[in-house]
Parts: structure tokens; sequence; C-alpha cells
């Protein structure tokens, strides 16, 4: 394998220019002639605009254009849409309104975006916007999500009077009420799973810039799929080929989903653009952030299991509920709630199961795809379900899992939800290895310990598994220079999680040459002929695959030319560690000097197209599922609420790992925004007015590095054979796990004061409050 290839812990080489402070972020960027947009953003959560006066902001220094909705519509800028064929529980479409770009007549949360100011720079802008007069009516609002679809809950959009888009069912109902209806036990509970934030290390950004003299439109932004926002503009919004548009992303400060393809600042900054003559740049500010963004997860689930007497699982049935915010723009704002939903049975033998899903409008801002988009909610539900059931029935939580795991003699396993078909793997072993790991036999003494300290002690644990790698197109490309040094143009888009080290590791495995010699190119439309882009832990599968069929074509070729240059078979060809090779003899050629033959005619074979470079295009048959076993251990002091988390590990099988250190960096940021939920952040509304209560770092809790214990992490991998790398995708696992383990860490520790029933997030004067509540009846 190499110093540098496959399974070496290679130093991220993206590291030392970012830390140098080199890196080119969207706000690094600044065009000539560049000016400065702002937005007026709405201060209410739902309300009529009866009248908008902007004359005096036209009129203030600086300013080039203010921007309203009533030009949006003048210039027919193009909306997003739906494509999923959804319905509404009485068989008709489902309804969905997508943003318009600014607010038409009426604003639905607050920060809902009223008009744009472009000025020359950024702080005449601001003085511009507070010079513009909006009268608002206020109409009543809904933000809690159990709320939006009661009786009289207040209306986002007046034609749609029961808050309800649409409805989704899967799995088999009728199997799974014949279950419930044989069962000897069943279980139920209610869990929430609250709204959070990506709180992602740069805000977002985009500068649009027209040229008039070729008509084409350059985008710089910070997103993860460059060249659907690229097919997204000019089919939808400017209605132009897609050659007039280009997308340019640099490095992106953290993306979790949430960077997506579809906000509308990015269409606004081109169309101001063409409106002005003059590229137009906005960068979002912290506590502008969390309003004009999109959410994640926000979903409300009523679940129950069927057991029989020896406690084998029999059914599944739930019910859940989506807050999708106010306005439902594309599919991506549906990604999360139906994609999580196969997932519900886990890596369980559960026979029989049914899901419902319900998706709801509130007063907010839209939710999207958060790191596991789906898949930690599904595993937060079955999870605690089953800890649940082991509690109630008195048995133990760790023998009932096991007793239920899918057997390897099982796989492939096709489960009773959406058909998940689990390729691979070892749950048994896995789980086995985990309890070992996390030192399980041990907590006894560890919880009797902390007993003597007047602490109390809980043990989580959860078996996860998530849907990753979906099938769907990537694309890379090596492209040999005449020197013999080649580029790596890759679809994907790098946020943080290593792309220019893994896709190198596995072109240099294949090729055998230097880092050094290999320059990495992703995230510009122009430069990269295609990529699907960055979502689902889909890039070291789909996109590497693509990087090993390029190589692998490159060797193809290079083979003829070197055969021809030692005047030998091509059969008689050897390829290893950069070198051609005939054996037996000293003869050989490097790969470097191939690539340069390449280039003259005279030295190719008769024939041959002179040249050395070649794509991949990989589209998987269907998903990967890694998966793994998370334990948590923490302490609470019932005093004051306190959590504390003493021990975490993970047993992750993640298929084929390219780069162990840069995959345990993968497996603790999850675990990072996993445990951030449970114990502390949640996007917070008053339930009255509707106003955004947590829009800031002063109100939105993010933990720190001292909120967390050191997190071990073993590998114990089952490749696939989907790919030829083997590899199951890793960019969400820890997310996935990290939700249940925690908090049943938590509800394990609090069990014995009485408490039986809790949600996210246990911050300390919430676990207190449940705590007092708990004693009378303990």
């Amino acid at each position: 394998m190499g110093e540098y290839g496959i399974g070496q812990s290679v130093s991220r080489f993206e590291d030392p220019r970012l830390l140098r402070g080199a890196g080119r972020y969207v706000n690094d960027v600044s065009l000539s002639r560049q000016t400065y947009a702002y937005f007026l953003r709405s201060p209410h959560a739902h309300a009529t605009i009866t009248a908008i006066d902007i004359a005096a902001a036209k009129a203030a220094p600086g300013v080039l254009a203010v921007l309203t909705e009533a030009d949006v519509a003048a210039d027919k800028l193009g909306t997003t849409k739906v494509a999923l064929p959804r319905k509404r529980a009485d068989g008709s479409p489902l309804f969905s309104r997508p943003h318009p770009g600014l607010a038409r007549g009426r604003v639905r949360f607050v920060g809902d975006p009223v008009a744009l100011v472009v000025a020359e720079t950024l702080a005449e802008a601001k003085d511009a916007v507070d010079l513009i007069e909006v009268e608002y009516e206020a109409l009543p609002s809904v933000t809690d999500t159990a709320a939006t679809v009661l009786p009289g809950a207040a209306r986002v959009w007046d034609e749609n009077p029961d808050n309800v888009s649409h409805i989704f069912e899967t799995g088999n109902k009728a199997a799974a009420d014949a279950a419930f209806a044989s069962a000897a036990h069943i279980v139920k509970s209610h869990y929430v799973i609250s709204r959070v934030f990506a709180q992602y290390m740069e805000p977002r950004g985009a500068i649009g810039s027209y040229d008039s003299s070729d008509e084409r439109y350059t985008l710089h932004a910070d997103v993860q799929y460059a060249h659907r926002v690229r097919d997204m503009l000019a089919q939808n919004i400017f209605k132009i080929p897609e050659t007039q548009v280009r997308v340019i992303v640099g490095d992106v400060g953290g993306g979790f989903g949430t960077k997506g393809w579809q906000y509308v600042e990015h269409r606004l900054v081109l169309w101001a653009s063409k409106k002005i003559g003059r590229p137009v740049k906005w960068c979002c500010e912290r506590s502008e952030a969390m309003m004009s963004d999109e959410h994640g997860r926000d979903v409300i689930a009523d679940a129950e299991l069927a057991l029989d007497a020896d406690g084998k699982f029999l059914g599944l049935r739930v019910h859940t509920i989506s807050n999708v915010g106010a306005y439902l723009s594309s599919d991506r704002n549906m990604l999360a709630t139906f994609g999580s939903l196969g997932a519900l049975v886990g890596v369980y033998d559960i026979p029989a199961a049914y899901a419902h899903l319900t998706v709801a409008f509130s007063n907010s801002p839209a939710t999207a795809p958060y790191r596991g988009a789906g898949r930690p909610e599904a595993i937060y539900i079955i999870e605690r379900l089953i800890e649940d059931a082991a509690r109630q029935l008195g048995m133990d939580r760790i023998e009932l899992r096991k007793k239920n795991l899918i057997p390897p003699a099982k796989l492939p396993y096709k489960t009773p939800l959406g058909g998940l078909n689990y390729d691979c793997g070892d749950f048994p072993a896995i789980m086995e290895r985990g309890l070992a790991f996390g030192d399980v036999a041990g907590f006894a003494a560890r919880k009797a310990e902390s007993e003597k300290r007047g602490l109390l002690r809980g043990l989580g644990i959860a078996n996860a598994i998530e849907r990753a790698a979906g099938p769907g197109a990537e694309y890379a490309e090596l492209r040999f220079s005449t020197g013999g040094q080649a580029t790596l143009l890759m679809g994907t888009i790098h946020q943080g999680q290593g792309h220019e080290t893994t896709f190198k590791q596995i072109a240099i495995e294949k090729l055998g040459m230097a880092p050094s010699d290999i320059r990495f190119v992703n995230g510009d439309t122009d430069m990269v002929a295609f990529g699907t882009g960055t979502n689902g832990s889909r890039s070291t599968v789909i996109g590497g695959t693509a990087v090993t069929m390029a190589a692998e074509k490159i060797i193809v070729k290079a083979t003829k030319i070197a055969a021809h240059l030692l005047e030998a078979a091509e059969a008689d060809i050897t390829f290893a560690d950069g070198k051609f090779s005939i054996p037996g003899t000293d003869r050989s050629l490097s790969l470097k000097e191939v690539a340069r033959a390449a280039f003259a005619p005279n030295k190719l074979p008769k024939g041959m197209e002179p040249g050395l470079y070649e794509t991949g295009t990989f589209s998987p048959s269907q998903d990967t599922y890694p998966n793994g076993c998370h334990v948590c251990e923490v302490e609470v002091d019932s005093e004051t609420g306190q959590v504390t988390i003493e021990r975490y590990s993970v047993v992750d099988d993640v298929g084929t790992v390219i780069n162990p250190k840069l995959l345990k960096g993968q497996i603790h940021g999850g675990v990072a925004q996993g445990l951030g939920q449970v114990l502390m952040e949640r996007v917070s509304y008053d339930p009255d007015s509707g106003q955004l209560l947590s829009a800031s770092f002063m109100d939105y809790a993010m933990p720190h590095a001292a909120h967390f214990c050191d997190i071990a992490i073993e590998s114990r991998p089952v490749p696939t054979k989907l790919n030829p790398l083997g590899a199951k995708g890793a960019g969400e696992a820890g997310t996935v796990g990290a939700l249940p383990a925690a908090m049943l860490a938590i509800l394990d520790a609090l069990a014995p004061l009485g408490v039986a029933e809790f949600d996210m997030p246990a911050t300390p004067d919430r676990v207190w409050h449940a705590i007092q509540a708990a004693r009378p009846a303990a």
C-alpha cells in the first residue's frame, strides 16, 4: 500500500495552507468593482406586508439598488420546485410553496427576506436597510411541531387549512397490525427530537457577477453541490443554458448538509449584478444565519413495539410528524423526513413494520438534511423504544438487543420498511466487540464509585446503522501534463473532510505517484465536467470509485505506451509501485516517463491518440450500510442537573478504511454534533409570538471541548462488494449513534429517581426540573 496509499494514516495534505490562514473561503474572494448586499428581514413570524416605502433607502449615500418582490416579479425570476410525487391523506397532490426569493405579500418566519439593498460599501447597505419603512399587520403564528396539526392552529398558508403538506407511508400496515394483535407485550412511547442548526465555522456567502459581453453569470459560493447549483440557476431561475452559468466553490467552512443548493441569496446576488452591471457580494453574519438558513431535525414520533413472551420482536409501528418550516421549495426539504423511515428497524430482525409520516408547515425556516439526514432520528427512535421495552418488561436491555439482532446468515437482508437491502455486515460481532471495547462489564464498579461521590452514573448502548452513498453518479478525471504530473479533478466538494488527502491516497495506491505530483481540483463547474456533490456519506464510496476507474484507464493506455517504448509485448509488461517493467530484466519506465512520452506522437504506437487523460463516472446499484456500536457513560449531579460525559467508545464498520486518522476525525466530529444536540443545542421559539429565542451564541448553547471526554474508536470493517474499494461511507456515522447512546445513558442515570420520560436537550435546568417532578412519585 506504500507510505501514502490506502489504509495509511496520512496527515491531511490540505492542512498546512489552512493552518497558515492561506485558505480561500468565500469571504476571502473580492472582485473588481465589487459592491455589497444586505437584506431587510422580517421581524415577525407571520404578518401581511401592507405597505413598503423604499424611497429614503434609494436616496441614501452609496446605494445602487433597492430591490423588492415587485422587482423579482417584474423580471420574472423563476423558483425551485418539488418533483417527488407525494400526496395528502385524501389522495390529492402534496401542498408546496417555494420561496419566491423575496417575501411576496406576506412574511412567514422571523428572518424571511423582504428587501435587498446593494451599495458601494457594506456599512452603506446596512444604513440604507434601516431607512426602508415596512408596515406589517401581524397574524397568528405556529412554530411548535406538535401544535402545527392541531385543530384551530394558525394557518401558515390560507389555502392549506390543516398545515399538512403531505403524508408518506412505508411498510406493510396489515402485517404490522397482525403482529401487534398476536403480541404478548406492546410497548408505546412518545419522543421529541429537537430542531437544531449546523453552526458551521463560516456562515454562508455568495458573490454574483454578470458579464454582459458573453451574457454569463458567475457565482462564488460555499455550497456542497456546485453542478446542481448551476443547473438549478440555469433551468429554474434564469431559464438559460447551463453553459451560461459558472459556479466556483473554494474552501467551505463546514457544511454538514445545511449548505445545500437552493438558497435564495444565490439567485439574488446574480440577478442584482446584472441589474447594476457590477459584482455583488453578500456574506451572512452570525446573527443572521439562524434566521436565514435551513435548520435540521425537528421530529416528533409515536412509536410502538410488539414482542412475544420471550422478548422476540414481532412488529413495529411508528407515526412521525416532521416540521419543514414555512416554505417547501424542493425535494431537498423533504429528504430527511422520509429518508429516515427505512432505518427505523435498525439492525434488528423485525418481521413486520409500518411507518406513517406527516409533513407539516410552521412559521419557521425550512428544514433540510443535517448530518445524518434522518438516520440519527430513526436510530434514536428504535433504540429508545427497545430501552423502554426492557425497562417496562423487566428484561435485560443488552440481552434483548442481542436476541433480536439480524444474524450474518440472514444477509443480505431486506427490511420491512422501504425494502432497504443490508448487503453485508456482522451486527452481533460488532455489538460484542462494542461491549468489550466500552468495558461494559466494569460499569457496575464505576457506578458504585460515582455514587460514593454523590453522583448518578448511567450507561447507554446503541446499535447504529445508516443508509449511505445512495445511487447517483460521481465524476473523477485524471489529467496528465506534458511534464508527467497529474491533475485530479473531482465532482464532489470538500467542506473539511479531507477530500484532497483521501482521493490522492486512492490515486497513489493505484498509480504509485508521489503526492507532490498530483494536483487536486474541485468546485469549479467550468473545470470539472460533472459532479453530484457531497452529501449522504457518498464521497469516498462513489467519488473514490470514480478515481479508481479513471486510474485503471490510465494504466491500460500507459501500459500500451510502455510496451511500445520497451519494445515488448503488452502482455509482458507489469505495473507496480509506479513503474512499468519487464519481469526478469532490469528494463523499466516510470509512469511519469510514460506520461511525458504520451505527448510525443513519434514515441507512440501507430494510430494512438496522443495525451494521457481519463475519466471515471460511477453510480452504485444501491446504498451501502455503515454500522456500529456506541457505548456512552455519563454522570449526573442530581442537585444541579449537570450532565457530564465520562466515557464514550465506538466500534464501527464503515467498510474499507482509506485513512484511519481521517476516519477517526469524522467519527469524532459526528459524535460531537450528536452529543451537542443531546446536551444543549436547540433552536427555540416563543410559542405565542413565534419570535426566535436562540439567534446567537448567547442563547443557542454550543458544546466546547471541555464538554467531551476522550472518544475511543475501533474499526472492524466488513468490506462491501458494491464497489471496488469495499467502502461504505463514514461522514455521518458518528452522529447516527451518538443521539441515542447519550440520551440512553442520561435516562439510565436518572432511572433510580423515577425519571422515565425525558426529551432532549438535557440542559442542567431541564434535568433538574425532571428530577424534581419525579421525586414525589419515587
